[in-house]
């Protein structure tokens, strides 16, 4: 619901602050004034704060800039709160809708007073305010929104979710054939690569860990030469002579001859002998074992660089890293399977996308049949509404027609489309065509209170719903416009004093001109007010007390 709009500098507003959501800011609003007072002014401002195209001109002479903020209560749900929540801003009960405009047309936009895009501003105007008036293309002039408009009145809610999920469903099986048919022509003109690669990396057969192994093993052999010096060198210091352990086995015998006879005194010289002896013998053995171990041998050393070099080449070649090569090699295997049995695999995804479509084309179908039904009660709907609007020679129909397989979409395989014939015996016309402007706000009122519960937005603008009309038909007009207010937030721009007697809430425009100047401005109208203004509306420039007369009673029928 709009809560409080607030205009600076804005054509020939200077300043303007209005609370909506002052007595409870539902129900039906009315905005009244002169001919030229600038009632239309506010509905501009208004669309500038949901995103719609700036103009230069629209900065008060004199000012540097203009602004317009918009503020709404936001219920929990509000389609908005999605629409905030992609962008990154914070979820609150209030959203205010900021712009600003300055005098080059360049301007600034922010939701909660944090910068954004007028594209986000309009996404959220879209969710947040209807703007009913004569040859705009928005709301239920823009003929996007008839299909969503018709199924939320039908019901059809569920049944659309199951074509849409239908549509997803149909367009992956699709993909997945799609892909696997580019693949099978891709692997096709690359057979003979695939079968020369797999038959390379076969011969190869490639590790993970084959770089890593094979380098520390060359660099182990080409250091074994000179590592096989030092042990033959160290083993031969051992060996010198007698041999160190040779001579340190003798000495530990004849002290172990002798160690009883001593009381003691050799037996930690024995026990040092006996250490230096293990240690000195597993020494040996241990230099033996790696002399053996690092035997150079230039032929294994050779097919060890053979194979690196090899897998290196082939890493290269193929632009990937030598561990993985493993991978590429199955990767290319797969492939080559794939080719040999892809007619079958082919066949298995083809059908698969038949029955998907299948599928959708039986769930759109079904939403068709229940879209004609429903278009035939809405149709009745609205055509009980047409003649207490002066509009009984009129008819109003809604098509729903197939469209072409190239067209189809999650929403289902069907053009919706809302037209009017405003004579009998001519062909019914988009509802945007028709060329009275009058008879257009008309129209979109009877639909709109067909479709009082359908659609997002909390709060409906009709500007001029009643243009050239009076007498009972303004009256029909009042009473659907309180009706509508039942449901959503209603704000009319009228010049009928039938509407505006019927109104909760009474907005008086009022231009003041000066010499050099022109303002307009607002008041908010108490009971007193309101009878003078609907007064003025019955007679015209001078109050008389008839028309006060009359003014009573049309409060008085209203209330």
């Amino acid at each position: 619901m709009l809560a409080s709009l607030s205009i600076r500098d804005f054509v020939l507003i200077e300043k303007l602050d209005l609370d909506f959501a002052r007595s409870g800011g539902g129900g039906l609003g009315a905005l009244t004034g002169e001919t030229g007072a600038g009632k239309s002014i506010l509905i501009d401002a208004l669309s500038l704060a949901l995103g719609a195209r700036a103009e230069s001109g629209a900065v008060r002479r004199g000012a540097a800039q203009a602004s317009v903020s918009a503020s709404f209560d936001l219920p929990r749900g509000h389609p908005a709160h999605i629409v905030l929540g992609e962008q990154g801003f914070d979820q609150e009960d209030v959203l205010t809708l900021r712009r600003m405009i300055g005098i080059d047309g360049r301007g600034r936009a922010f939701v909660n007073d944090q910068p954004a895009s007028v594209a986000l501003l309009r996404r959220l105007g879209d969710t947040l305010v209807e703007i009913q008036g004569q040859m705009e293309q928005h709301g239920l002039l823009d003929t996007a929104t008839h299909c969503q408009s018709l199924d939320a009145f039908a019901g059809l809610e569920k049944i659309a979710a199951s074509v849409a999920a239908a549509w997803t469903g149909w367009r992956a099986a699709d993909q997945a054939h799609a892909d696997a048919l580019a693949a099978a022509e891709a692997a096709r003109r690359d057979e003979d690569f695939l079968r020369h690669a797999v038959k390379e990396l076969e011969t190869l057969a490639p590790k993970a860990d084959d770089e890593e192994t094979l380098a520390a093993e060359r660099q182990l052999m080409r250091a074994g030469s000179a590592l096989g010096e030092a042990v033959a060198q160290a083993l031969g210091d051992l060996e010198q002579g007698r041999g160190a352990v040779a001579a340190l086995r003798s000495a530990h015998r004849h002290i172990e001859r002798n160690v009883d006879k001593a009381a003691g005194r050799l037996d930690a010289a024995l026990a040092a002998l006996d250490r230096a002896l293990s240690e000195a013998t597993e020494a040996q053995a241990q230099l033996e074992t790696a002399r053996d171990a690092l035997e150079f041998d230039p032929s294994r050393l050779e097919k060890i660089e053979e194979r690196l070099f090899a897998l290196r080449a082939a890493a290269r070649k193929h632009n990937v890293t030598v561990p993985e090569l493993a991978a590429l090699a199955a990767k290319f295997a797969a492939q080559i399977a794939a080719l040999d049995d892809g007619e079958a695999g082919l066949k298995k995804l083809a059908a698969a996308a038949k029955t998907a479509r299948t599928a959708y084309v039986s769930a759109a179908e079904a939403q068709a049949a229940a879209r004609r039904k429903g278009a035939s009660r809405l149709d009745k709907a609205v055509a009980s509404e047409l003649g207490p609007l002066k509009l009984e020679r009129a008819k109003f129909v809604t098509e729903v027609a197939p469209l072409p397989e190239a067209e189809w979409s999650a929403a289902g395989t069907d053009r919706v489309q809302f037209t009017v014939a405003t004579n009998p015996g001519t062909p019914p016309a988009p509802i945007a065509k028709i060329a009275s402007g009058g008879e257009l706000s008309r129209f979109l009122l009877a639909l709109k209170v067909c479709l009082a519960k359908v659609g997002d937005a909390p709060t409906i603008v009709f500007d001029e719903v009643d243009s050239g009309i009076g007498g009972a038909t303004a009256a029909a007009v009042g009473e659907r416009l309180k009706r509508l207010a039942k449901d959503v937030q209603v704000l009319v721009v009228t010049h009928s004093p039938q509407v505006a007697a019927i109104a909760d809430r009474h907005w008086l425009i009022r231009k003041t001109t000066t010499r050099n100047t022109a303002s307009t401005d607002v008041l908010s109208l108490d009971s007193k007010g309101r009878r003078e203004e609907i007064a003025r509306m019955l007679s015209g420039a001078e109050v008389t007390a008839e028309a006060r007369a009359a003014a009573d009673k049309l409060l008085a029928t209203a209330g």
